[in-house]
């Protein structure tokens, strides 16, 4: 057929009554659509009714919500050191707790990083055993872990350190074994062509490599810890979450909101300086300017 042949309406027409099937979805495909889509209508229904989803309530929700953002502005101040430096003791133990337990974590899962990536670790049992440990790790959220851990050491900041630190070395030791599997094998190869041995291998060809990533997900944890710091103080870890929820359970939302935006601050404020000592250690990438 030359490109100058048009196809006309009669010509689909024909085509049509010849092959119907070729111009329609076949049955089974649109059942299964049919099927999906009215799965998918009933669980929202469900769902709908079993959380008691109104109009009526969530304009109600929504008025409180209005009272309780009037509380915003103006912001309150305290008028007495005493009242003010017990904010900022409760800012500096969030801070704190978070420091300690990304440190903690960090420190203990770096070794094991090592033992789940596979240009380290030949043995296959092994290795996937040790992912798996990572995996039941991380599958114990922070909250439940302080919640252990204040049952067994008592309310405060230790409970609250060591519920970061175990959490963050399942995702420490993921992440770190993750980027020694991505390393380049060229460094490697020059070692050991110099006579290193494997450590010697691992110290100078696989470790500079992976330094820069691993301080880049050490500083974004960090930042990500101190929200985390903020909640486990509301269930007794110590920190400003502590703080916030005494002031929300006795309705002085002037002060708890003035409690938030000082969080924000202080997030705000880590956001940058690890954004800064990223450029200063890894660099920053030219395309960005």
């Amino acid at each position: 057929m030359s490109a100058s042949t048009k196809i006309s309406d009669q010509d689909i027409a024909d085509a049509r009554a010849r092959v119907p099937g070729a111009f329609s979805e076949p049955l089974n495909q649109r059942l299964l659509r049919y099927i999906g889509w009215g799965v998918f209508a009933a669980l929202m229904g469900y769902c709908f009714w079993a959380f008691n989803f109104s109009p009526w309530r969530i304009w109600m929700g929504l008025g409180r919500l209005g009272d309780v953002l009037s509380f915003m502005f103006p912001p309150y101040i305290w008028t007495t050191w005493e009242e003010f430096s017990e904010i900022l003791k409760g800012l500096g133990e969030t801070l704190s707790i978070a420091f300690m337990g990304t440190i903690l974590g960090a420190t203990i899962a770096f070794p094991l990083s090592f033992l789940g990536a596979r240009n380290i670790n030949r043995l296959n049992f092994f290795r996937l055993g040790v992912r798996r440990g990572y995996d039941v790790i991380r599958a114990f959220e922070t909250l439940i872990l302080a919640l252990i851990f204040i049952r067994a050491f008592g309310l405060g900041p230790l409970a609250g350190i060591l519920a970061i630190a175990v959490s963050e070395i399942g995702t420490f030791a993921k992440l770190f074994s993750e980027a020694i599997e991505n390393t380049s094998r060229k460094p490697v190869e020059g070692v050991k062509a110099s006579g290193g041995s494997r450590l010697q291998e691992i110290r100078f060809g696989i470790a500079p490599q992976v330094n820069p990533v691993m301080l880049s997900i050490l500083l974004y944890q960090f930042e990500s810890n101190v929200r985390s710091g903020t909640i486990l103080g509301i269930v007794g870890a110590g920190g400003i979450g502590f703080l916030l929820s005494d002031r929300i359970a006795a309705y002085k939302w002037a002060e708890a909101w003035s409690i938030i935006f000082l969080i924000i601050a202080m997030v705000y404020i880590i956001d940058s300086l690890s954004g800064l000592i990223r450029s200063k250690i890894i660099g920053t990438w030219d395309g960005a300017k």
